[in-house]
């Protein structure tokens, strides 16, 4: 049975929105949209009716060629007003055999132990590390036996009114929210490989006004982080530089912007207020305006991988996707500014669907929410509505079917690892009424022995 999935990536420079149909692992895109982004400066809304307005046009747009729509959307967050904190958590298992429900329990923990401030909303809680009776590096506890399970976890928080004005937004447009997803963790869901996740990776997303950089390491994000340049900043700089309107600026940019050697050439573009005027410009000015800003976009980039402290980590080096990655040249200008590192350019996995302009590192961010929606995020995690999602069926023991936990219980706000009073009081009451019992068989006994001797 096919499931609607509905994304929509709520950008700097555009709003993409696609609708699809999840069946049975894949994914058939059946409409798309993209509208010029209003209302969002840097990855944060300043506007909430104007890009209101915007995810209208564009879900319309996606509509029209679809035919129908999800009621319910999975939307991207941008770094912006992210903090993220690492928790490590204790439990001790009972029943000798680990569960969804030891699972969630252990990551409920490692939350709880963690403090989140009351201003921030947890977005995931993602675990890249378990660790059994002492032994680490466990990659899947799952049905294992075992006394005690601990985890370390890679938490990631938003603060409550960033989030709170997106989701106004969405559903001012008509839309209700199933899941809110950090873009740079949509974008490495959709252009990682299993290898690359599995060696250790840095992915980065060079956005219109944005980068969001993530560090993929033990299956799972361990750093995240967000830059407020993207490739609308090249377009500002050529219009300063060469006098002349952003509209022609951006013309400039993807027609001529390439970080290889430069041109001689001349070419001739109108003045700031005077546009029936043209002037001469070398393209060498041309290529020395985007080579520097990308030069210093990617080094500070390259900063902030040092300060994660995991560049030792990724052993696949990194992935560059996003709109910005389609500048000529900037691969090899990446591999000279991360210390020669493998440098890949990645597009979005194709999907089912003639959908090809979808196909390109600009959408990144949407093919992995659709990817998100259809299963495809960690094998454990706990997500923006606080439940727990995996893909787990649930294992039988010798008790029976241990329960799937989706969501967290009340008790679980206290410690999850503990045992409650009632609990112990129950536990001594057990072993009370086990002595009784014993001492009343060894009396009959006795009894009994009189009576034939």
């Amino acid at each position: 049975m096919s499931r609607p999935l509905l994304a929509i990536d709520i950008g700097s420079s555009k709003i993409s929105v696609v609708i699809a149909e999840a069946k049975d692992d894949t994914i058939h895109v059946i409409g798309s949209g993209v509208a010029k982004s209003q209302g969002v400066r840097k990855g944060t809304i300043t506007n909430i009716e104007l890009t209101t307005r915007s995810i209208r046009q564009a879900l319309s747009d996606a509509k029209r060629v679809a035919g129908t729509v999800a009621s319910r959307a999975i939307i991207s967050i941008s770094g912006a007003y992210t903090r993220s904190i690492n928790s490590s958590g204790i439990v001790n298992i009972p029943q000798q055999e680990i569960g969804i429900k030891e699972i969630n329990r252990v990551m409920q923990t490692a939350l709880y132990n963690a403090n989140i401030p009351n201003e921030y909303e947890i977005l995931h809680v993602l675990p890249y590390n378990f660790k059994v009776d002492e032994q680490e590096f466990i990659e899947d506890p799952f049905g294992m036996n075992a006394s005690r399970l601990e985890v370390d976890t890679h938490i990631i928080t938003t603060q409550k009114s960033s989030l709170s004005n997106l989701k106004k937004a969405v559903k001012s447009a008509g839309i209700e929210i199933e899941n809110v997803v950090l873009a740079g963790y949509a974008s490495a869901i959709s252009v990682l490989n299993d290898d690359e996740k599995e060696l250790g990776v840095c992915v980065i997303d060079m956005g219109g006004s944005t980068c969001e950089l993530a560090v993929h390491s033990g299956n799972s994000i361990r750093y995240n982080s967000f830059l407020a340049v993207g490739s609308n900043h090249i377009t500002n700089d050529l219009s300063m530089a060469l006098h002349t309107p952003l509209n022609v600026a951006e013309k400039i940019k993807l027609e001529y912007g390439s970080l290889r050697a430069p041109s001689n050439d001349l070419i001739e573009i109108p003045v700031i207020g005077d546009e029936n005027e043209n002037h001469e410009i070398s393209l060498e000015i041309v290529y020395n305006v985007i080579q520097a800003r990308v030069q210093e976009t990617l080094m500070i980039l390259a900063k902030e991988l040092e300060k994660s402290n995991l560049r030792d980590q990724i052993g696949a080096g990194v992935v560059l996707t996003g709109g910005m990655t389609k500048l000529d040249g900037i691969r090899e200008l990446a591999m000279a500014i991360f210390d020669n590192m493998p440098v890949r350019i990645a597009k979005p996995r194709p999907v089912e669907g003639d959908f090809e302009p979808l196909n390109d590192p600009a959408f990144a961010t949407v093919m992995g929410l659709l990817e998100y929606g259809a299963g495809g995020y960690t094998q454990y995690e706990i997500d923006s509505n606080k439940k727990m999602i995996h893909k787990k069926e649930p294992i039988t023991s010798g008790e029976g079917e241990l329960p799937t936990v989706s969501s967290t219980s009340p008790d679980e706000d206290k410690d999850p690892g503990s045992l409650t009073n009632d609990e112990v009081k129950q536990t001594l009451a057990t072993v009370a009424e086990e002595k009784e019992s014993f001492g009343q068989k060894i009396k009959k006994m006795w009894h009994w022995m009189t009576q034939i001797f």
